[in-house]
């Protein structure tokens, strides 16, 4: 009761702070980072092996028995472990117990591998440890398109231009290119000449890497002056290499051109990227939990638009997340949006006072800009289920304000004055506005008991209804009885006054057959007491058939999203040569481009679609000569998903 009069005797003091709390909610509106799902920051290590040539079961032998074996004994707070070994490669990743310091877990599993090198075979490579990040996908496909390039040059372009331009885009994490061909010089060896003047393989490896080598051959002091002389022994063009000395054959050098080629050329491709027909490269750009999608897809087209490509070379976007978060964010917006306006309808159909009506739909806007505001002010981001929660709380937020201000009338049609009024109705209510408050806020209380990572997407959306709601209680007690107290004043009075408008004839109408409605109901209700038998046996039959339907319904982690891709992945038999497994893509690509191409108006005809303004067909396979998968992309720049125009 005393917050009630002390916002009756200090107006503005409240009305600024709820003005306070708009212009913060706005202000973390456009400092929020904005994905399409909350960060999950469960603690997880990957560690990745790399031994070139071991097959699965030499490294699975070799290494990944003894590394796990050392690792859960020296590395503490593992929940479980999950290790994949397949030609080349093993990848262990940890998984810690909540709460762990993922610093503290990075730094002993590195200490750990540094010294399980000792008994793992010679030649390994000290492993890469990361920590894994599940916010940390590919948010943007960006390919590079020329039609005179070479694979080499679109690597390099690609690795040296493309990928320095764009690292310095806060949040931005750049792996290597995929596809092309990365730029070795080659020494192709003739073994008969090589036969003919008895030389080895090892004595031309022997020679190039001891001949050309830059190396620091110390200093000299002349006079006052101290120089520091250095070795550069190495060659400026490959044809120079050709003159390169072997090995003294019986009083004659042979030299590296005599039983060598020497060629500008390519390390063996692992992956290929095709794009539209013509192999190309992409490149994959992440990003990290803490920062915006929508803020590193708009610095890194910035960015792209400012680099200067040489001959016909255009970067091709794939794909590109923010138009997936754009659309969930302004749906729910809308949805939102929606909502308090029907609320409003609602009320004012309800309260028959367009100054009642302001003074509850006024709340909505500001219990959602301090919700935001309080995520923010928790570390949370502006996401699909934090907005879900807000529009969820749209509904709820007008309950307490309704209530009040319902209550206040009532006194006011009693004869009381405005101030009274506003006081005894004030009074009433905030108990059981309070309790009703309380049982939303424990409804959502389990949420806070989930584990793993439904825990980080869940817990923030109860945490948006839960501020949403509370603010919703305190505004009820302040800024409410404040506007009623300005708003309302004489409108009783001089409401009896007045002819009736149209609109009140029409909620008087309203209210007629609103009453009916619930004499009806009434006499349902009181006809079920007195038949609980056949009430129940209703509800045990409707029950049972909700039973009975939960085979048939999906279960999946998140709803099914329809977009405007299809992803297909294409396995061909393992061990399949990368050249081998681009052909058998190639014919894939083929049939699909004439089917879409050929077909597409006349399925659109068929199934009554509208036909869309532009088709665009482009495709890129990431093909491995170790587990021949194709991964295959359809985009289509259109309205409806690629789905519905298949079917």
């Amino acid at each position: 009761m005393w917050i009630v009069k002390l916002a009756l005797r200090r107006p503005y003091t409240f009305v600024v702070l709820s003005m306070m709390l708009i212009l913060s909610g706005i202000a973390s509106t456009t400092r929020l980072p904005k994905d399409i799902f909350p960060e999950i920051r469960e603690p997880t290590v990957s560690v990745l092996f790399q031994y070139p040539g071991f097959t699965a079961a030499d490294m699975a032998n070799a290494i990944t028995e003894w590394t796990e074996f050392i690792t859960t004994q020296f590395v503490a707070d593992i929940k479980r472990m999950e290790t994949r070994t397949i030609f080349g490669f093993t990848v262990m990743r940890l998984y810690f117990h909540p709460n762990v310091d993922i610093d503290r877990a990075v730094a002993q599993v590195t200490a750990v591998q540094q010294t399980v090198l000792k008994r793992l075979p010679i030649g390994t490579n000290p492993p890469y440890v990361l920590i894994y990040d599940p916010s940390s996908v590919p948010v943007m496909l960006v390919a590079l398109a020329s039609q005179q390039l070479t694979e080499a040059q679109l690597f390099d372009f690609g690795q040296f231009t493309v990928r320095q331009s764009i690292a310095p885009v806060k949040g931005a994490q750049i792996p290597l290119p995929w596809g092309g061909a990365p730029r070795v010089i080659m020494v192709d060896l003739d073994p008969e000449r090589m036969m003919a003047q008895g030389v080895t393989a090892a004595d031309v490896n022997q020679a190039v890497s001891g001949q050309n080598v830059i190396l620091p051959t110390g200093w000299v002091r002349i006079g006052k002056t101290e120089y520091y002389l250095q070795l550069n022994n190495s060659l400026p063009t490959m044809e120079a290499l050709n003159a390169l000395p072997i090995k003294n054959n019986n009083g004659r050098l042979v030299y590296l051109g005599d039983v060598a080629h020497v060629r500008d050329g390519y390390q063996p491709q692992t992956n290929l990227v095709r794009l539209d027909g013509h192999r190309t490269v992409f490149l994959s750009v992440g990003k990290s939990g803490e920062v915006s999608t929508l803020d590193i897809i708009a610095q890194t087209k910035e960015v792209l638009k400012n680099i200067p490509t040489p001959a016909d070379l255009k970067f091709v976007v794939l794909f590109d997340q923010s138009a997936y978060v754009l659309g969930a964010i302004q749906g729910v917006v809308v949805e939102g949006m929606i909502a308090a306006g029907l609320t409003g309808l609602l009320i004012l159909l309800f309260l028959e006072s367009w100054r009642g009506t302001i003074v509850v739909i006024v709340s909505i806007p500001i219990c959602v800009f301090a919700a935001i505001f309080l995520l923010g002010a928790t570390s949370n981001t502006i996401n699909l289920l934090t907005l879900g929660g807000l529009a969820l709380s749209v509904g709820i937020l007008v309950d307490d304000a309704t209530v009040t201000l319902k209550n206040i009338h009532r006194h006011m049609a009693m004869g009381k004055p405005l101030v009274p009024a506003i006081l005894d109705g004030s009074h009433e209510i905030a108990i059981p506005a309070f309790v009703s408050t309380l049982c939303i806020c424990i409804v959502l209380l389990p949420v806070g008991l989930l584990t793993g990572p439904p825990r980080f997407l869940f817990v923030p959306m109860a945490l948006a209804v839960i501020f949403a709601v509370a603010t919703s209680y305190l505004l009820s007690r302040t800024l409410v009885p404040v506007l009623t107290h300005h708003l309302m004043r004489g409108e009783h009075d001089s409401a009896s006054e007045r002819p009736k408008t149209a609109f009140q004839r029409f909620h008087a109408g309203f209210e007629r057959g609103f009453e009916a409605f619930r004499q009806r109901y009434l006499g349902l209700l009181a006809w079920a007491l007195h038949h609980p038998t056949v009430i129940l046996l209703v509800f045990g039959v409707a029950a049972m058939l909700a039973v009975l339907a939960v085979p048939w319904v999906g279960r999946d982690f998140f709803p099914p999203v329809g977009g405007s891709q299809i992803r297909l992945h294409v396995a061909v038999p393992t061990g399949t040569r990368i050249e081998e497994t681009g052909a058998y893509f190639r014919r894939i690509e083929d049939e699909i481009r004439a089917v879409v191409g050929n077909d597409i108006d006349v399925m659109l005809d068929n199934i009554g679609i509208p036909q869309p303004n532009n088709i665009l067909l482009s495709d890129n396979v990431t093909a491995s000569s170790a587990d021949g998968e194709i991964l295959m992309s359809l985009k289509a720049d259109r309205r409806h998903s690629t789905l519905e125009y298949m079917r």
